[in-house]
């Protein structure tokens, strides 16, 4: 495993571990108040709450985690590598549509004409650098 990978697995169990705090905090006030009364937990209560609080950590990492590493679908990350319609002419610079939607484009490998498909291949500010898109 890489120093990377490494250090990703422990980003994502810190998230999980602090998403699961208010859960701890509650059980821990449980606990206090229980003792405070003088209320005697028995063994096999203190197992099922044991292993229900297991669950619920295995039931939120396995829900944090993937949504950790998905693509990033927003913003300048999300318009990387998804492919629009030239609309007025790359010569470098022009107009494509992509989703619905007109962004002022540039070509990193020339002319582009009209009705050609291009791929996103970086945001620079509002503007877009494309190429045309392989077949």
């Amino acid at each position: 495993m890489t120093r990377k990978n490494e250090s990703s697995d422990m980003k994502t169990w810190l998230i999980v571990l602090i998403a699961l705090l208010d859960d701890v905090a509650v059980l821990i006030l449980v606990f206090v108040v229980l003792w405070f009364f003088d209320i005697e937990i028995s063994l096999p209560v203190m197992i099922v709450i044991g292993l229900a609080f297991g669950t619920l950590v295995f039931i939120v990492h396995r829900a944090i985690v993937p949504s950790l590493r998905r693509k990033k679908v927003t913003g300048a990350e999300g318009m990387v590598g998804l492919t629009g319609e030239v609309t007025q002419s790359l010569t470098p610079k022009g107009v494509i549509k992509i989703e619905g939607e007109y962004w002022k484009a540039r070509s990193v490998e020339g002319e582009i004409d009209v009705d050609e498909e291009v791929k996103v291949l970086s945001v620079k500010g509002l503007d877009l650098e494309v190429k045309r898109k392989e077949l």
